[in-house]
C-alpha cells in the first residue's frame, strides 16, 4: 500500500539533488556547482573535492559502500564499474574516501563497447566524465554517478555526449531568436521531455518456458488466441492485483529516485501497461527513462513476473512503444511552444513552431532513423502505431492559422471573430481546438510536440538529439535572416511565408494509416522508410553530415560510427531470432508434430483392428495435413540455414544487413506460418511452448 502522507519524504531520498547540496555543502561550493549545472561553467578541481566528500558522507549515510560512474553506452541501456569507498590507512584500517579526481574522471574498460570501428578491439582505454546536469542517486547499495564515456582519442561513445552538445546548440540559436523580440535576459535555453513508456507483463514460468522470449524478447511463433484486443477491454480496465503491487512497488522505487513518475494504466493490448512521468530537462528525462526500464525489469522479477520491453513481442497484437513529447523552455519555465495571448506572443511562437516545421520536414530522414531498430520494423506501420512515414499533425485550427498567414487572408477564429493575419497583429491562438491524432507520428498537441515513433526497448537519447540539432539549424537560419533587419516585423513576416509554402507538404491531419495517406505522401514527395535497412544509409548523407558537425553535435568520424553501429545491432538481431527459431523447430515443434502423428497412427490401427468398417477419414486428413506442414517446415529450416552459411560470405554492413531483410527474414516468416499453422492442428499435450493464450492472460 502507499503511504500517501510518507510520498514528499520519499521523493528524491536517494538523489544527491540541490536541496541536500545546499544542505550540505558551504554556501560559496554550492554557489559555484549551481553556476556549473546553469550555465556550463567549468568546476575547480578544489571544489570537485568539496562536493566529492559531501557526496560520498550522503551516501555512506544512506547504505553506501560502493560508487560507480553511470553511463549509456550505445547499447540502448546503462553501464557500471563498481568501486568501493574503501581507501587503506595502515594497521590493518581503512577509512571510507572519495576525491574530487574520482567524482569528475574514471577509466572504464572500453574493448567490449560497440564503437562502429572508432576504435580496434585490442584499444581498450575509454574514459567517463561527470555530467553534473544530472543528479547522482543511490542504486543498489551504489553512489551512482552520471556520466559521459568517450573513446581514448575523445570520440563519443555513448548517447549522453551528443544530447548534451545538441542541447548547448539549440541554447545557443534560440537565445538568437529571442533577442531579436527584446529578450536579452534569458540566461538558459533547455529542451524538455516527457517519455510515456510502454511495456508487458507476463508471468515468468510462462517466459522460462518460451526460448525465443529468453534469448530474443519476442515470440518466434505463435498462433493468434480466440480472444485477442477486440473487444477493447483491457484499455484503461481495472488493473489487475498482482500488476497493481508490481506497480505500487515500481512508483515507490522510482519516486525515490527522484523520477517523476505520474500516470500508470492498462493499454490496449492484453497484458500491456503504461507509465507516464511529468516532464523534466531532455537530459534528466533520458537518463530517468533509463533508469525506468532498469526497474521495471528487476521489480517485475521481485514480483515472478517478467518485464517484456520488445517492441513487438507478440504477432497480430499491439506492439510498445514511447511517446516522446518535446517542447522549449527558459530557465525560468517559460514554453516557447505556447501560444500567447498577444500579438508579439504569437509572433514568437510562429517563428518557433515554423523552425520545428521546416526541420522535421527537411530531416524526416533523420527522425525515421533515430526510431529504427529490428524490432521497430515489426511496429511502425501497424494498427497501433504510426506510419513510417513522417508527418506533423497541427489540428485545423493552427493549419488554418498557418495557411491564412501564407495566403495574406484574415482569420476567422471558432468564435467568427475576424483578425488580421500579420506578424504583428497575430490572433490570440487557442489551445486544444481540435481532436488528437493517434495515427501522426509528430503530433503538436498544445504547446508541446508528441513523437511517437519510438520504440519501447530503445534510449529516448537519439530522438532527442535529432530533434534539438534540427530545430537549432532552423533557428540559425532565422536568426541569420533577421538579424540586423531594417523591416524586423516585413522581414518576419516573408520569411514566416516563405517556411509555410516550401514545408507545408509535412503537414497532414488525416489518417496516417490509410492506403490514400501513403499515396499522397509519395506525391508530395515524402519519404516512406519502412525498415532499418531502407533508413540507414540516410544518415551518411553529406546533408546531415554538415548539419551534426556545423553545431558540434557529431564528428564525423562518430556519425560513421552509429551508421555502423546501427547495421550491426540490426543483422546480429536477426540472426539471433534465426539460429533460435532453428533451435526451437528441431528439438522441439518437429518432435511433437512426430509424437502427436505415431498417437494418431496408432488410433487408427487400433480402430481398425476392432473393426475394418471403423472410419479412419479423420485420422488420415489429420496425418495427411500434419505431414504437409512438417514437409513444409523441414524445406523452409533448410532454406534458412543455406542463407545462414551464406550470409558469411558479404563484408560490406549494408549489403549484409540487406541480405538478413530480403532473404533471411523472408524465410523466417515462411517458416513461421507453417509452425503456426501446425500449432493450431497439435494437441495441447504435445505442444512445449505455451500459447498465446497462456502468456497473455498469464498474471490475474
Amino acid at each position: 500500500m502507499k503511504d500517501m502522507n510518507d510520498i514528499p519524504t520519499l521523493f528524491g531520498s536517494k538523489v544527491f539533488n540541490e536541496i541536500t547540496m545546499k544542505a550540505r555543502m558551504p554556501q560559496e561550493i554550492y554557489r559555484s556547482l549551481k553556476q556549473t549545472i546553469t550555465t556550463g561553467k567549468p568546476l575547480d578541481i578544489n571544489i570537485a573535492n568539496v562536493v566529492a566528500t559531501a557526496m560520498k558522507d550522503w551516501a555512506v549515510e544512506n547504505g553506501a559502500t560502493h560508487f560507480t560512474h553511470w553511463f549509456q553506452p550505445m547499447t540502448s541501456m546503462t553501464a557500471e564499474k563498481h568501486d568501493s569507498f574503501i581507501t587503506p590507512i595502515g594497521g590493518g584500517s581503512i577509512i571510507m574516501e572519495f576525491s574530487g579526481k574520482e567524482l569528475v574522471k574514471g577509466e572504464p574498460d572500453a574493448s567490449s563497447f560497440p564503437s562502429g570501428g572508432i576504435r580496434a578491439t585490442f584499444e581498450a582505454r575509454g574514459y567517463t566524465a561527470w555530467d553534473p546536469t544530472s543528479y547522482a542517486f543511490i542504486k543498489d547499495r551504489t553512489l551512482c554517478i552520471p556520466t559521459a564515456f568517450c573513446s581514448y582519442s575523445g570520440e563519443a561513445l555513448d548517447q549522453k555526449t551528443p544530447l548534451l552538445r545538441s542541447m548547448e546548440a539549440i541554447d545557443i540559436q534560440a537565445k538568437r531568436i529571442l533577442a531579436l523580440f527584446g529578450n536579452t535576459e534569458v540566461q538558459r535555453i533547455t529542451t524538455t521531455v516527457g517519455a510515456e513508456q510502454e511495456y508487458f507483463l507476463i508471468d515468468k514460468d510462462v517466459y522460462n518456458r518460451r526460448p525465443d522470449l529468453i534469448y530474443c524478447g519476442r515470440t518466434l511463433f505463435g498462433a493468434r488466441p480466440p480472444k485477442g484486443q477486440e473487444l477493447n477491454d483491457h484499455y484503461f480496465g481495472a488493473i489487475k492485483p498482482r500488476v497493481s503491487a508490481f506497480m505500487d512497488d515500481l512508483d515507490k522505487e522510482l519516486w525515490k529516485l527522484g523520477v517523476l513518475a505520474k500516470t500508470e494504466h492498462n493499454e490496449a493490448a492484453p497484458a500491456q501497461h503504461e507509465l507516464a512521468p511529468i516532464f523534466t530537462t531532455t537530459n534528466i528525462a533520458v537518463d530517468n527513462n533509463q533508469l525506468i526500464m532498469e526497474l521495471m525489469k528487476t521489480i517485475a522479477a521481485k514480483h515472478d513476473l517478467i518485464c517484456l520491453l520488445h517492441e513487438k513481442p507478440f504477432a497480430g497484437v499491439n506492439g510498445s512503444g514511447k511517446h516522446n513529447n518535446w517542447a522549449i523552455s527558459t530557465e525560468d519555465g517559460l514554453n516557447l511552444l505556447e501560444p500567447g495571448k498577444t500579438p508579439s506572443q504569437n509572433a514568437q511562437f510562429i517563428l518557433f513552431l515554423c523552425a520545428v516545421i521546416k526541420a522535421v520536414d527537411e530531416h524526416q530522414d533523420l527522425l525515421r532513423i533515430s526510431a529504427a531498430s529490428a524490432g521497430n520494423d515489426h511496429r511502425l506501420g501497424a494498427n497501433e502505431a504510426p506510419p513510417a512515414i513522417i508527418s506533423i499533425f497541427l489540428g485545423d485550427e493552427l493549419y488554418d492559422i498557418l495557411m491564412d498567414i501564407e495566403q495574406g487572408n484574415v482569420h476567422t477564429d471558432k468564435q467568427k471573430t475576424g483578425m488580421e493575419i500579420g506578424t504583428a497583429v497575430l490572433p490570440a491562438i487557442p489551445r486544444d481546438t481540435t481532436d488528437r491524432n493517434r495515427t501522426s507520428p509528430f503530433a503538436f498537441t498544445g504547446n508541446k510536440f508528441e513523437f511517437r515513433m519510438l520504440g519501447s526497448s530503445i534510449s529516448i537519447a537519439m530522438a532527442n538529439v535529432v530533434l534539438n540539432t534540427a530545430v537549432a539549424e532552423s533557428l540559425r537560419q532565422f536568426a541569420d535572416a533577421l538579424e540586423g533587419s531594417e523591416d524586423f516585423t516585413g522581414d518576419l513576416n516573408r520569411l514566416v511565408v516563405s517556411v509555410i509554402t516550401a514545408h507545408k507538404r509535412i503537414l497532414f491531419n488525416g489518417d496516417g494509416y490509410s492506403d490514400e495517406w501513403v499515396a499522397e505522401a509519395e506525391k508530395r514527395g515524402l519519404l516512406n522508410l519502412k525498415t532499418t535497412v531502407d533508413a540507414a544509409p540516410y544518415f551518411i548523407s553529406d546533408k546531415n553530415i554538415e548539419l551534426f558537425t556545423r553545431h558540434g553535435v557529431f564528428t564525423e568520424n562518430e556519425i560513421y560510427s552509429r551508421y555502423e553501429i546501427l547495421l550491426e545491432n540490426y543483422c546480429k538481431t536477426i540472426h539471433i531470432e534465426a539460429l533460435t527459431m532453428i533451435d526451437m523447430v528441431k528439438k522441439s515443434v518437429i518432435p511433437a508434430a512426430i509424437r502427436y502423428q505415431k498417437d494418431i497412427a496408432e488410433t487408427a490401427a487400433s480402430k481398425m483392428a476392432v473393426s475394418p468398417d471403423l472410419s479412419i477419414e479423420l485420422e488420415k486428413s489429420l496425418l495427411e495435413n500434419i505431414s504437409n506442414l512438417n514437409l513444409q517446415i523441414s524445406e523452409n529450416i533448410q532454406i534458412l540455414e543455406k542463407h545462414i552459411i551464406n550470409v558469411k560470405e558479404l563484408t560490406d554492413n549494408l549489403e549484409t544487413a540487406k541480405y538478413y531483410r530480403e532473404k533471411i527474414f523472408l524465410a523466417m516468416v515462411n517458416l513461421r506460418c507453417a509452425v503456426d499453422e501446425l500449432e493450431t492442428m497439435v494437441g495441447s499435450q504435445y505442444w512445449e511452448f505455451p500459447t498465446y493464450s497462456e502468456i497473455l492472460y498469464s498474471v490475474k
